[in-house]
């Protein structure tokens, strides 16, 4: 496998609006590189005879009844909003 480079984390930190100095790169780059051979091992195991799993634990979905309950007093709840208009949250608008 193709080391990490300096460019690769650059780019990546460029897509997440991130800057780093050479340096940090540098280090990042050695880190991820690291990451990704530790992660390379994984290959190298026989899981011929393992069954495939999506989880390690048995999971299950634990979950009650839907009922309609009676809920607060609108009134009462928009008291405790910074805004509010028309009986709703009134928040500032994140689209042009």
């Amino acid at each position: 496998m193709a080391e990490i480079t300096k460019e690769q984390v650059k780019h990546v930190a460029d897509l997440a609006r991130l800057t780093f100095s050479d340096d940090e790169l540098e280090t990042f780059a050695k880190q991820m590189d690291d990451v990704i051979q530790y992660a390379e091992r994984l290959n190298e195991l026989d899981t011929e005879d393992v069954v495939p799993t999506t989880h390690v634990m048995d999971v299950r979905n634990v979950l009650r009844e839907d009922e309609a309950r009676p809920s607060m007093n609108r009134e009462d709840v928009l008291k405790n909003a910074p805004a509010s208009k028309d009986g709703q949250f009134e928040v500032p608008s994140v689209l042009d």
